[in-house]
Parts: structure tokens; C-alpha cells; sequence
């Protein structure tokens, strides 16, 4: 029986490209100004394809913290202070609005009337995501949130996973990790979930499919495989 969710949020519970693809693009110009070199530069750092708009399937963004962003950034940023530079992410990233994968208030909602408890765990920070998850309205239907400055560390690790089963009193065998990463994935089965990849994200079925139980397209498929694995 599935009791126990944790989701990731950034190209899990909101689309990855959608969302972060203006953030990261606002970004770099600000750091960059209006020297091109630069901009192709730190856009290269983060991989991230200016141009188009869209992210590199091996983009630190899509799994890495801020932390580590904030380090491949300033390699190309000598003048810049790291604690300048994380607050400037940190208030920019609170602001991002958050394009949904799914409609999430009646998604989770419906998961929860199966009498399933839900987590997030998140490589941004607590901050960010609470914030973001209270834009969507659905903030109040988790029961347990943590960022990579939790306390719990950060994905691939396990332990905001294990912190969910911690708070909830799950046994992990009986919670699902879900998300569009590899770190994500990594992380579901080093703590003893099942794991179950999305594809809103910028990661391909391909690289998802050797550390997922299963690749669904997005989470709206999520209560119909959940219904069928609780028969």
C-alpha cells in the first residue's frame, strides 16, 4: 500500500522549463549586463541555452542548490560577493511565478482523500518553496517541507526522505519518491521508497527509466497508477 508521497517541486509539481526558464534568463543578464561574451558564458555555466530558452539536459539547475549554482556562477563573477549573489537568487527566486504541472489544489487533493500523507523535498530553499507552494494554494495539504537548508541536507541524499517517515511515523516501503531528476530518483531509493519519474522536467524517459519503478508523463497520472498499486 502507498501511504506516503514526497514530491519534488522544480519540474515535478511545477514545470521546469516554464518556470525557471525566465528566472534563470533574468538572471544572467543582471550578472552579465549588456556584455554578450558574458551572458553566453554564464548562460554555458549553468547550461542553459539562452537562444532557446530552454535548459541542457545535464543543467546544474534542474537538481543542484542554490549553493552549488552560486559557485559555477561566481568562477565567471570575480567582483561579485557569494552572500550578494544568494540573496539576489533567493529574492528572485521567491518571485518566480510558478507555471503547475497539473492542477494542483484538486490533484493533491484527490491523492489525499486516499488517505495519503504528502511530503516535499527540494534542493531550493524552505523559504522559496513555502512560498512558492502558497501561491498555488495547496501549502496547508503537506505535511512535512524541506529544503536543502532543512536540516536534512539535499538530494541525492537521503535524508529529507527519511525525515518525511520520521514526522509522518511511514515505514519507507510503504512511500513513493517522485520527481523529474536523477537525484531525485537516487534519493527515493537510497531512503527505500519506490520511485516514479515525471517528464516535466528536462531529463529524458531514457535517463529516468534505470532508477524509476516507473515513468508516468506527469504527476496528473499519478491517482490512477496509485489506485491500481493499492488494489
Amino acid at each position: 500500500m502507498i501511504k506516503g508521497i514526497v514530491f519534488d517541486k522544480d519540474g515535478t509539481l511545477f514545470d521546469f522549463n516554464a518556470t525557471w526558464g525566465t528566472w534563470t534568463r533574468t538572471m544572467i543578464v543582471a550578472e552579465a549586463g549588456d556584455d554578450p561574451e558574458k551572458i553566453e558564458t554564464l548562460a554555458n555555466a549553468l547550461g542553459y541555452d539562452f537562444e532557446g530558452g530552454v535548459f541542457w539536459p545535464e543543467s546544474i539547475v534542474i537538481a543542484e542548490t542554490v549553493d552549488f549554482i552560486a559557485d559555477a556562477l561566481l568562477e565567471h563573477l570575480p567582483k561579485v560577493s557569494k552572500i550578494d549573489l544568494m540573496k539576489r537568487m533567493h529574492g528572485a527566486a521567491k518571485k518566480v511565478p510558478q507555471v503547475q504541472a497539473a492542477p494542483l489544489w484538486s490533484l493533491l487533493n484527490e491523492i489525499k482523500e486516499m488517505d495519503i500523507l504528502l511530503g516535499v523535498a527540494t534542493n531550493d530553499a524552505e523559504d522559496s518553496a513555502r512560498a512558492h507552494l502558497g501561491e498555488a494554494d495547496v501549502l496547508d495539504l503537506f505535511n512535512f517541507i524541506a529544503g536543502y537548508d532543512s536540516g536534512f541536507g539535499s538530494k541525492p541524499e537521503p535524508e529529507q526522505l527519511i525525515g518525511f517517515c520520521t514526522v509522518t511515523g511511514l515505514d519507507p516501503a510503504d512511500c513513493i519518491m517522485v520527481g523529474d531528476s536523477t537525484h531525485d530518483l537516487n534519493a527515493g531509493n537510497a531512503a527505500g521508497m519506490r520511485t516514479v519519474g515525471v517528464l516535466t522536467g528536462p531529463a529524458r524517459a531514457f535517463e529516468l527509466q534505470p532508477y524509476a519503478d516507473v515513468i508516468l508523463n506527469s504527476i496528473a497520472e499519478l491517482p490512477a497508477w496509485i489506485a491500481q498499486q493499492n488494489r
